[in-house]
């Protein structure tokens, strides 16, 4: 009976977790929902009279979740929670038993990991967003690069994609590992996840799909770009100098200096045995840096790299142990419930999730010097 001590201790917290809150919100879960529903009727999906609440995913995503739209309205909720707490559990202890030359225990790694990925965690689950099946195949593709399975990596990169656009930058990489057949195969998984709607929707349903898709999200970036939960590079600038070209400029600056960042932790690989881990954490930490629209809980994909971290402190140099513990503080334990409404506003409005996202990144980068991972 021990094996299912933990996991049904979780089962029990996500039960109470969702009947004392989480029943009455996962407004995301319904957006998305509601979009099955309309793509099982072959109605548009995209429609700005939902605004706020547009359905932003690709059309695809909307028949993953068909099954869900068959449920009815109070037993899908349910089923989506407890498939997200699942892959959540998936995603730590993946990431945790991924990496190579484990210093500490796997428990004691797992629960500091929670610790300060918690806030991400909770509200992921309380939206009842997909960052987290996004998170759990990336991972997943991490763990196929361990055993040498690099076609399965490029399919899972690809499915993640089809959710997270961003997450293409990880073809690049593994490209540039194993060459031009993942990015055959993930070419291939991208256009059968572009073209399956047309089965419903017919070829020129489905090339109006992808176009109001992309008027979609387009017409709600920008004013989404000063937003106190957006943790992306563009917001950053626009709220530091404001909306405008300057902020877009110094946002692409910057986008390209933490991608030459990954590419140099790339040429530096030599000085371990197991590269792999580090830069593909690096590369899911930038994917909601990257995105115009990335929202801070997407930040849970930061979760492999808080691993190798905390896994890593005690072998670090003495002053970066403290900047490692700032940037990880900085970023996942800033908590409204901590520091009151007032100052986690003016905390988020500043974008300091965003530098500490950045310093998490100079601190794998001292890992990778230090040869530890």
């Amino acid at each position: 009976m021990r094996p299912l001590v933990w996991p049904l201790l979780i089962a029990t917290l996500a039960a109470a977790m969702y009947l004392s809150r989480i029943a009455r919100e996962m407004p995301d879960f319904d957006v998305n929902r509601t979009a099955a529903v309309r793509l099982l009727d072959a109605e548009p999906l995209y429609r700005p009279a939902d605004a706020p609440d547009r359905f932003l995913s690709l059309p695809v995503f909307a028949i993953a979740m068909a099954p869900l739209a068959i449920l009815d309205a109070e037993t899908a909720p349910v089923v989506w929670f407890a498939v997200s707490v699942g892959l959540l559990m998936a995603l730590v202890r993946w990431s945790v038993s991924g990496l190579p030359a484990r210093q500490q225990s796997r428990l004691a790694l797992s629960w500091i990991t929670v610790i300060f990925m918690g806030k991400f965690y909770a509200h992921e689950l309380t939206l009842g967003q997909a960052s987290i099946l996004a998170g759990a195949l990336l991972v997943a593709g991490l763990l196929a690069i361990r055993i040498d399975r690099p076609v399965a990596a490029a399919v899972l990169v690809s499915l993640a994609a089809l959710l997270k656009p961003y997450a293409l930058i990880l073809v690049p990489w593994l490209v540039a590992g194993f060459g031009w057949r993942a990015a055959a195969v993930s070419a291939g998984v991208l256009f059968a996840g572009l073209v399956v709607p047309a089965a419903i929707y017919g070829w020129s349903g489905n090339l109006d799909l992808l176009a109001a898709w992309y008027a979609t999200v387009t017409a709600t970036t920008a004013p989404n770009l000063t937003s106190a939960d957006n943790v992306s590079f563009a917001a950053m600038w626009a709220k530091w100098v404001g909306p405008g070209r300057a902020a877009a400029a110094l946002a692409a600056t910057t986008a390209v200096a933490s991608l030459g960042v990954v590419v140099h932790l790339w040429r530096r690989r030599g000085l371990t045995e197991e590269p792999e881990y580090l830069e593909w954490s690096a590369l899911m930490l930038l994917i909601p840096l990257l995105s115009p629209l990335g929202w801070d809980y997407v930040l849970l994909l930061a979760t492999p790299a808080v691993v190798c971290l905390v896994d890593r402190w005690y072998l670090a140099a003495r002053e970066w142990r403290a900047f490692i513990g700032a940037s990880l503080a900085l970023m996942g334990l800033t908590l409204l419930e901590l520091m009151g409404r007032d100052l986690y506003a003016r905390f988020m409005a500043a974008s300091l999730v965003t530098v500490a996202a950045l310093g998490v990144l100079a601190c794998l980068v001292h890992l990778r010097y230090r040869q530890l991972a």
